[in-house]
């Protein structure tokens, strides 16, 4: 079971999912909704809470046409965490595991105990390693009556083929950065204004959190501090050609977001740079199409040395540089 429920936000307080709920509690209601759904919404979009909401509306003995009774002795027993028909998988590590999904598939079989649906969720469903992911497939493809399977993930894009064709995707659409801004504000999490009335953008760094939920811990934690610290060092690194102060001591915990601010500074440092001519523009954004699969890469890798990786993009920019 996850820990969801403890969750710093409700379904509610998260606008940008209420439609895509409401269209699934729809279809729940009236027992019209596939058997697998693809959740692909980044937990820091709130994925998580829209699985959560989507598991109790379906394990619900006395659903309404918008969403869980929030009283029956199923939601009762989902609230308290311990609803013996949902079974919740989380990657081992930082991959989920054949022996986790042949488990769920055994799990599924077996009759519903509180005589209800039997719900699975996946969270970060792309984490599956290529035998765990083929081991789901004969439970998509016959997955009994009354089970439902919700496959969360951050990257739709890293799921096999042959699981997405077998899932019903839940269409969702992305907040606008005036959203998320207008969002954070009713949070009271934007920064003051300086004396001339303007007020730092905070939402720069949506590409490395990557959305409001991760953002708003990160602005309430001395995340958003850190990654405001990789993004001057990196370009002190960039500049003098040798890693300057927070990246000589990144952990492997923290490569990865040092990694997607890498990324975001080449990016603005094409559009800034009016004088670039094509050719290095295009060189800079291939170099910052590499950071960004590595950062990707690096989820499922270990033991990297930080450092070296860190100075090889230093070098491999001021080489591209070196090139007008």
């Amino acid at each position: 079971m996850t820990d969801f429920t403890q969750a710093n936000y409700r379904l509610t307080q998260l606008p940008w999912l209420l439609t895509p709920f409401e269209r699934f509690a729809r279809l729940c209601y009236r027992n019209e909704h596939s058997h697998a759904q693809l959740i692909p919404v980044d937990v820091a979009l709130g994925g998580i809470q829209l699985a959560g909401e989507m598991a109790q509306m379906a394990l619900c003995m006395d659903r309404t046409p918008v969403g869980a009774c929030g009283k029956c002795k199923a939601c009762l027993l989902f609230k308290a965490g311990n609803h013996p028909d949902l079974h919740w998988i989380r990657s081992d590590g930082s991959q989920i595991k054949v022996d986790q999904i042949r488990e769920l598939c055994q799990s599924l079989i077996h009759t519903a105990q509180q005589s209800g649906a039997r719900v699975a969720v996946i969270e970060h469903s792309e984490r599956m390693n290529i035998a765990a992911a083929n081991a789901l497939l004969k439970t998509l493809e016959e997955p009994g009556n009354n089970t439902l399977l919700l496959l969360q993930t951050d990257t739709p894009a890293n799921l096999l083929p042959t699981i997405t064709s077998r899932c019903q995707k839940i269409a969702f659409i992305t907040p606008t950065r005036n959203d998320i801004i207008s969002w954070l504000a009713q949070q009271d999490l934007l920064p003051q204004a300086d004396a001339q009335g303007n007020r730092h953008d905070v939402t720069w760094c949506l590409g490395v959190v990557g959305g409001p939920i991760k953002l708003a811990e990160s602005l309430t934690s001395k995340h958003y501090q850190q990654l405001l610290d990789y993004r001057q060092d990196w370009s002190a690194s960039l500049q003098s050609g040798h890693l300057q102060n927070s990246l000589l001591k990144l952990s492997e915990q923290q490569i990865i977001d040092a990694l997607k601010v890498l990324y975001l500074y080449l990016r603005q440092y094409v559009l800034k740079s009016n004088k670039l001519n094509p050719l290095i523009q295009a060189r800079v954004i291939g170099l910052a199409g590499d950071v960004m699969h590595m950062s990707h890469k690096l989820t499922t890798m270990a033991n990297v040395n930080t450092q070296a990786l860190c100075q090889n993009y230093v070098l491999q920019f001021r080489h591209v540089l070196a090139l007008t």
